[in-house]
C-alpha cells in the first residue's frame, strides 16, 4: 500500500464523521485494520475510511457488527480494495436488500388489510395468534413472519 499514506485517528474520524471512540472499537474489533506508531498510537491508511463508510451505511440498513464483519473479513486487508471487490460485495447485498424489500412490501399488504381497515375482528385478524397456535414454529410475529395458520 505504497499509495496510500497512513493517518491519524482524528483524521479518520474527521473524515467519517465518526467519533475517535468508535474507531478504536473498530479496530479493536478487526473490522478495519491499523498499525502502531512508534509512540503507540493508532494510524490507518487512508483506504480505511471506505470501509467506516461501509460499517456505517450498512449499519444504517440494520445490519449487526457481526453481519458487516463477515462482509469485511472477504476483503483484503492488506491492499486497498478493488471497484472489482466492492462491485463483488455489493452483489451480496443486494440480494439480500431485495429479500429485505420483498419482506417489508409484504408486511405492507398485511397491516394495511389488517391494522389499516379497523374491523378489530380477531376472527378475520392476519395478526391474531389464537390460543398462541405457532408458538412452535419459533418466536416473533409468526403470521408477519410468512407462516400459515393451521387448519382447523
Amino acid at each position: 500500500m505504497k499509495n496510500d499514506p497512513l493517518i491519524s485517528i482524528g483524521l479518520i474520524a474527521k473524515r467519517t464523521g465518526s467519533s475517535v471512540s468508535a474507531i478504536r472499537f473498530y479496530a479493536t474489533e478487526n473490522l478495519i485494520p491499523f498499525t502502531r506508531s512508534t509512540s503507540g498510537h493508532r494510524l490507518f491508511h487512508r483506504s480505511v475510511i471506505r470501509r467506516i463508510s461501509f460499517i456505517l451505511i450498512s449499519q444504517n440498513l440494520g445490519y449487526s457488527l457481526q453481519e458487516i464483519k463477515r462482509v469485511l473479513d472477504s476483503l483484503p486487508n492488506n491492499r486497498t480494495p478493488t471497484k472489482a471487490d466492492w462491485d463483488r460485495l455489493s452483489m451480496r447485498f443486494n440480494k439480500d436488500i431485495e429479500l429485505r424489500i420483498s419482506e417489508l412490501r409484504e408486511l405492507q399488504s398485511k397491516l394495511s388489510g389488517c391494522i389499516g381497515c379497523g374491523c378489530l375482528s380477531l376472527k378475520k385478524c392476519q395478526l391474531y395468534n389464537l390460543n398462541d397456535n405457532m408458538a412452535e414454529k419459533g418466536s416473533g410475529p409468526r403470521f408477519l413472519m410468512g407462516d400459515k395458520p393451521k387448519s382447523s
